[in-house]
């Protein structure tokens, strides 16, 4: 990949995903998308045979999306699902007020999250990030019997559904916008999950090593793959993604009511699920701490008396670390509470249940756009790209 700039950034605005857009709009030509969804509903697990009755242009869809790409590092893979045992935990923290926030400060990103009934309710939004990623790190993930491979075939799909809606509903500027859920936003995503985990894994002073880091990174490129991101098109190493992130925010990151909205959703849902109301103002400061805060402000999330304690998280984290150093037993204590406090988290936002994704029928009316990790070389954030302007700038 050579490094981006804003004609190459400008190019993948124009760009979708070709096998799930052409799948998506066949199925609603045909009106088959509600038959579609009662019949992937039996389709949750690698290796099920295909229910009868599927639409032929579905059948070859997931056939064709099936496997995850040939060029996959099985010990790569393996050395990132051991990096999130090690910080199952951290990486909940990091998605859920860094990954999540830092879309919302995308204007036309936070808009496109607004765009179908099921992506207006936070906790469903979360629960299906989570349960995505949980899928994903799970021994088994490409095997039979695992749910990731077709919760990833069913994403690309719903992503394909809502380009399809905007573009034919009128709701989309392309002139302005590009595509729908193009490319760069794709990528952009990607990034948010990947390398601003690992920043906020810095921040919260996680003491990860370089190959824990590039094996965390590794894993999302996979995974960005299988949803449809064309890979000739992403960074394939951090220092790369650095850069890219940088332009991308840089070109795209600024406040909208959209935004502000859907952390305000994001801020109650978490209040809730912290039971009592003594650590309510933790959720807002961890934000703040997370993304800074310049976005902090554009998304109103509220200043609180917490904001100067969040900052003695790192030297908490160090302690913990130092006992997980030292002590077999506590490292296999401290492995077990992160693991069982992510399953906990997850079952609060789904209420137990698994979550199912479906291509949605029609959008909201109201939608409108005028390996254990070995503590010796230490990972450390690539060093920003691109300066900061001095005020936002607008998608």
């Amino acid at each position: 990949m050579t490094s981006p700039d804003e004609e190459s950034a400008n190019a993948l605005r124009r760009v979708g995903d070709e096998l799930a857009d052409a799948t998506v709009a066949t199925l609603f030509e045909r009106g088959e998308v509600g038959k579609f969804n009662t019949l992937m509903r039996y389709v949750s697990t690698v290796g099920a045979p295909l229910p009868d009755g599927l639409p032929d242009v579905a059948r070859e869809y997931l056939e064709a999306t099936a496997a995850p790409p040939d060029w996959v590092d099985w010990d790569e893979m393996e050395r990132a699902r051991l990096f999130f045992t090690d910080n199952n935990v951290h990486i909940a923290t990091a998605l859920s007020f860094a990954s999540m926030p830092a879309c919302y400060v995308v204007p036309h990103v936070a808009k496109l999250l607004s765009a179908s009934h099921g992506l207006s309710y936070p906790s469903k939004r979360m629960a299906e990030t989570g349960q995505f990623t949980v899928y994903l790190m799970q021994p088994d993930a490409f095997e039979a019997g695992s749910r990731f491979v077709p919760a990833a075939q069913k994403v690309r799909l719903l992503h394909a559904s809502i380009r399809h809606h905007l573009k034919r509903g009128g709701h989309w500027d392309s002139d302005a916008l590009g595509t729908p859920i193009c490319q760069e936003d794709m990528i952009g995503g990607q990034m948010f999950f990947s390398l601003l985990v690992l920043d906020s894994l810095h921040r919260l002073g996680v003491h990860m090593s370089s190959e824990g880091a590039d094996a965390y990174y590794y894993a999302w490129r996979v995974v960005g793959a299988m949803l449809g991101v064309d890979q000739d098109a992403v960074p394939k190493t951090l220092d790369e993604a650095r850069q890219f992130l940088d332009l991308y925010m840089v070109r795209h990151m600024g406040p909208s009511p959209e935004g502000a909205h859907l952390t305000r959703q994001l801020i109650d849902l978490y209040e809730e699920v912290v039971p009592g109301t003594l650590f309510d103002p933790l959720v807002s400061a961890l934000i703040r701490h997370l993304v800074g805060d310049t976005c902090a402000d554009w998304l109103q999330v509220p200043r609180t008396s917490w904001d100067t304690a969040v900052r003695a998280v790192p030297h908490l984290l160090g302690v913990l670390e130092s006992i997980e150093d030292h002590s077999p037993l506590g490292a296999w204590a401290l492995d077990r509470i992160g693991h069982l406090t992510t399953l906990f988290e997850l079952s609060s936002l789904t209420r137990g249940r698994v979550m199912h994704y479906a291509v949605p029928e029609q959008l909201r009316k109201e939608y409108d756009v005028s390996t254990t990790v070995r503590r010796t070389s230490r990972w450390v954030p690539p060093a920003a790209t691109i300066p900061r302007r001095p005020s936002h700038g607008s998608g």
